[in-house]
């Protein structure tokens, strides 16, 4: 795996407030220079879900209006078949993402003079997207065996697809499998064991040949995360430090293989925007990482081998405060480099 030294270099989640793509890029391209990442626009239209978004060609999708659906009444047997064998021959032209579902990424692969460090896309995780996609009698995907096997195969390819994309931009692509649901593994309304959701995230990586990150924004048993193959885990750092805390050999073991920690740790909510400045953030985000070092790892490592990015998504705040959110993440970013690089 390519050395993973991003020096707490900033970038995104992924999903912006704005309706205007164009915007949104520019934003993008004006903060985030070095790893600049494509803007999911879920206000611009209810294709842009995170969960319909990479739906276009699972077998029996509906979407209609504002609900996103499997029909069992459907023969899915036929685009079952088409999509495990794309899925064999790899052939992931066969599952793209159209324009009218991505408006963000193909402004965004349309722009010109971009020579960034690296690029970063995303895909939504096979565990939040088969326990939010449902069949007309509200049952989760996951838990069917076929459809929850095929998601994941589906989403691999969609990631793919779009690695390939991205790839044009730079050669250096990450991608970043969204599991916001993981913050419910474990909890008496889901009942996955661990071993199905390791298999169905590496299903997805399998299909990633840059580096592959995993985000959650909630608190998890980040033991099965960092259990795969990721080279990147991105939490929320911002209101749930102390729980990766409870991880070091884990993290450890993640650091040693070069692998990076990308620090949630600016707020996506308006009224912390409002209160929080560069040198707070950065008190905060050293502490975040403090008690890393009581177990066997420099904080120099930490730093060296950390990336920043905010709490999770900044689809909800406005335009104003999203901008506010990227100028203190790329400030904070250049102070940590400069203290400690």
């Amino acid at each position: 795996m390519p050395s993973t030294k991003f020096g707490c270099l900033p970038t995104i989640i992924g999903s912006m407030p704005h309706t205007d793509p164009v915007k949104a890029c520019s934003l993008v391209t004006q903060f985030l220079k070095d790893i600049p990442a494509w803007p999911q626009l879920p206000g611009r239209s209810y294709l842009e879900n995170m969960y319909v978004q990479y739906s276009e060609g699972f077998p029996g999708v509906v979407v209609e209006g504002n609900s996103i659906y499997i029909d069992r009444s459907q023969d899915l047997d036929k685009s079952l078949e088409q999509l495990y064998s794309a899925y064999l021959e790899n052939d992931f032209s066969k599952y793209p993402v159209s324009a009218e579902y991505a408006a963000g990424l193909y402004t965004f692969l349309n722009l010109e003079n971009l020579s960034p460090l690296a690029v970063k896309g995303h895909v939504t995780g096979p565990f939040s997207w088969g326990l939010t996609i449902t069949d007309k009698d509200k049952r989760s995907i996951i838990y069917d065996d076929v459809l929850g096997d095929a998601a994941a195969k589906m989403l691999r390819l969609k990631a793919s697809w779009q690695e390939k994309e991205l790839s044009k931009i730079s050669k250096n692509t990450i991608i970043f499998v969204d599991e916001p649901y993981m913050n419910s593994f474990g909890s008496a309304f889901v009942s996955i064991s661990r071993e199905k959701v390791i298999g169905l995230l590496e299903e997805v990586f399998g299909g990633i040949v840059g580096l592959k990150g995993v985000h959650c924004c909630g608190n998890t048993d980040w033991s099965v995360l960092l259990d795969t193959s990721i080279d990147i885990l991105n939490f929320d750092a911002y209101n749930y430090a102390k729980s990766l805390t409870l991880y070091p050999a884990e993290v450890k073991k993640l650091l040693d293989r070069n692998g990076t920690i990308a620090w949630g740790i600016v707020p996506n909510a308006a009224e912390s925007l409002a209160v929080e400045t560069v040198a707070s953030l950065k008190d905060r985000l050293e502490e975040a990482m403090a008690p890393f070092t009581r177990n066997g790892i420099r904080f120099r490592q930490l730093v060296e081998q950390g990336l920043l990015t905010p709490s999770c998504t900044l689809a909800g705040i406005s335009e104003e405060a999203s901008a506010q959110a990227l100028e203190l993440l790329t400030e904070l970013s250049s102070v940590m480099r400069k203290r400690y690089l």
